[in-house]
């Protein structure tokens, strides 16, 4: 195997640590990077530099806080006050780790960029494919539709063939000092989890209350803000029925949130924009399986392609929760073929 210089996205955790040490192992030139994109009341910087030093790698520390205020975090606030629900994490893939961060690798002499991923590349005809990570339960490969060719091409994923039981069976065999730490469940810049107390601190306190509306017309109620709630939604909604009832739909422009009962939450079609293709783009009506949310099951669909980043996705089935701002991401078995934003 050809030894490399390469530069590992630290974040601090197992899954990132272990990544640099079986670099390392492998005998490649390893460094280690860690973003710093908000102020908050850890330092995530701190157990990524204790692992660089107990593997004795150089690391570096790239202050990205303006960037991902801009590109990040006022998309994920805009995009709620729209009544859309959206996924930072796609995002800060698509503009930091995988842009960014593999500039900075770039400008440091490295030859790759490596993450703690649990994804595969694969290079087959001259093409660079994604494939889903062997561990289902950990694979993220819905996180990445956005890579290119060229960013595919210069990215590793050590641990695509491995499951968290043998990741964090690795890090206590090597002694690495995070070896216990758990897994970060949360939105990064949102560690306690209330996302509502998060946009309103960014988004000031007017008044953006409105209306609770059921899908037949009839006024059941109001609520404080439109951003609280997302499509598929049935807990806290405080209102009496004869049936449960979820939101099904969203309506900005008029401060409404639409209810209705569980089969009005079935479509049958959605629209996807910015679409980006890892196999070469369809010029013909794409069967295929597609994922709406991270952990929604895949489901048999066509796919045909409307230009200007657009695809028509029809579902075999209706679809229940389909939601706009987050990603549809277009599967064949454990291949990513490409996906784009629900709009």
């Amino acid at each position: 195997m050809e030894k490399k210089r390469i530069m590992v996205a630290m974040s601090g955790g197992v899954d990132s640590s272990v990544t640099a040490a079986l670099l390392q192992q492998q005998g490649h030139e390893v460094q280690g990077m860690t973003m710093r994109v908000w102020d908050g009341p850890v330092d995530v910087a701190t157990d990524a530099r204790r692992v660089a030093d107990q593997l004795g790698i150089p690391f570096h520390l790239v202050d990205l806080r303006e960037e991902f205020q801009q590109r990040v975090v006022k998309p994920f606030c805009s995009e709620y006050m729209q009544g859309r629900t959206p996924n930072p994490c796609v995002l800060c893939n698509q503009a930091f780790k995988f842009r960014l961060l593999l500039e900075q690798a770039q400008t440091l002499g490295a030859d790759q960029l490596a993450t703690g991923h649990y994804v595969r590349v694969l290079e087959r005809d001259g093409r660079y494919l994604l494939a889903k990570g062997h561990s289902v339960h950990k694979d993220q490969s819905y996180f990445l539709f956005t890579l290119t060719q060229e960013q595919l091409s210069r990215v590793r994923f050590p641990l695509g063939e491995m499951n968290k039981d043998q990741v964090r069976a690795k890090a206590v065999e090597l002694g690495l000092s995070v070896a216990g730490k758990s897994d970060s469940q949360d939105i990064c810049f949102i560690p306690d989890a209330d996302y509502v107390g998060f946009l309103e601190g960014q988004c000031g306190s007017a008044d953006r209350s409105g209306q609770i509306v059921h899908v037949d017309g009839q006024v059941l109620g109001r609520h404080e803000g439109i951003y609280r709630y997302t499509i598929g939604q049935r807990r806290g909604l405080g209102l009496a029925w004869t049936e449960p009832l979820f939101v099904v739909r969203i309506d900005a422009a008029q401060r409404q949130v639409v209810v209705g009962e569980r089969h009005h939450l079935d479509v049958s079609e959605l629209i996807a924009t910015d679409c980006n293709w890892i196999m070469a783009e369809p010029s013909e009506p794409l069967r295929c399986r597609v994922r709406i949310r991270y952990r929604h099951r895949e489901a048999s669909a066509t796919v045909t392609v409307l230009g200007e980043g657009r695809c028509r996705v029809v579902f075999d089935e209706p679809e229940k929760g389909i939601t706009p701002g987050q990603a549809a991401v277009f599967y064949e078995e454990d291949l990513v073929l490409g996906g784009g934003w629900i709009a």
